[in-house]
């Protein structure tokens, strides 16, 4: 089968085509035939092998993959590792099936982007109704997804940031209610103009360095900012428990695996309603480019740049 296949760590140059064997599904495995295979932010980190778990090599990248198994069902499901490919194996509790009338690309948005968004606003953050949410990167793959969620969920001011005019029309499209250049030279103080002069309740937040930071100082007592990626490749200054208490905050980190792991099955409870928003036109999935499978390192360059808008899919039915 065809296969993108690392075998030194690095930037997107090490991303490159290859020729392997199919995969062989063990006990609780399904097989299959993969129609779209998601580019998430984590895959970068993989590649470079700066991610939260450790990779080894040879390394097929790609967590996430949707398709057909051979008794005709099509589902959308996590994997470890070997989504840019043909053919993957999953296990099938991780595997979701796609209702008809959902495409590959909406499924594979709400999988990742769509739990990542869930389990933030839901689980981390806690969002009550009336309150409001600065969602960073709000026209990425989560944060597009988190704008629309939280106006559904009962927000009462939804600020999205963005680094260009395109991005943010498209997250006030989405149902932002304002929406700040995420390059501000103060983000504390952009947030809270853009809040009408009030402090924030809940921060989303994945880009970490000034941003997290000047995000924190931005929350009224008791808010709440979830962090969750950290696209700028800088960390954010440690946390002061002291400043904690001060300000009545809570600082977060979510990990979507682990979601998979909570009882009460959270991930597909998650799925089953965001399904039924698409279904009813109260949320949409941003698809903002599908590479074929030989592209993938201008798929991984083009995230890196942070120029694209929603989700990212590889296309292994389609040649180069």
């Amino acid at each position: 089968m065809r296969a993108i296949q690392i075998t030194e760590f690095g930037g997107p140059e090490v991303l490159n085509p290859a020729d392997l064997p199919d995969p062989v599904a063990g006990p609780g495995d399904l097989l299959i035939e993969v129609e779209r295979a998601g580019v998430n932010y984590a895959d970068t980190h993989r590649v470079e092998d700066t991610y939260l778990s450790s990779s080894a090599l040879p390394l097929v990248p790609g967590s996430e993959v949707a398709g057909r198994t051979p008794d005709g069902r099509r589902v959308v499901a996590m994997v470890e590792s070997g989504g840019y490919a043909e053919r993957a194996a999953a296990p099938a509790g991780m595997a979701v099936d796609i209702p008809d009338g959902v495409d590959a690309g909406t499924a594979l948005a709400l999988l990742v982007q769509g739990s990542t968004a869930w389990v933030l606003l839901r689980r981390n953050v806690h969002l009550a109704e009336g309150e409001s949410v600065a969602v960073h990167a709000g026209a990425g793959g989560v944060g597009s997804i988190a704008v629309q969620l939280a106006k559904a969920f009962g927000a009462g001011r939804v600020i999205a940031t963005a680094g260009s005019s395109e991005k943010r029309e498209l997250a006030l499209e989405l149902g932002a209610d304002a929406a700040v250049d995420s390059r501000a030279e103060d983000m504390t103080a952009a947030l809270v103009e853009a809040n009408e002069g009030r402090r924030v309740d809940a921060v989303l937040d994945m880009t970490g360095g000034r941003v997290t930071d000047e995000s924190l100082r931005a929350l009224a007592p008791f808010g709440r900012l979830a962090f969750y990626g950290m696209a700028s490749r800088k960390a954010p200054k440690p946390v002061q428990l002291p400043n904690l208490m001060r300000h009545s905050a809570t600082v977060s980190g979510m990990w979507l695996p682990h979601a998979f792991q909570l009882p009460g099955d959270v991930v597909g409870r998650a799925m089953a309603e965001m399904f039924e928003l698409v279904r009813t036109g109260r949320l949409r999935a941003v698809v903002g480019g599908e590479y074929p499978l030989a592209d993938a390192r201008r798929a991984h360059e083009d995230l890196r740049s942070r120029t694209t808008q929603g989700k990212l899919v590889l296309d292994p039915t389609r040649e180069a």
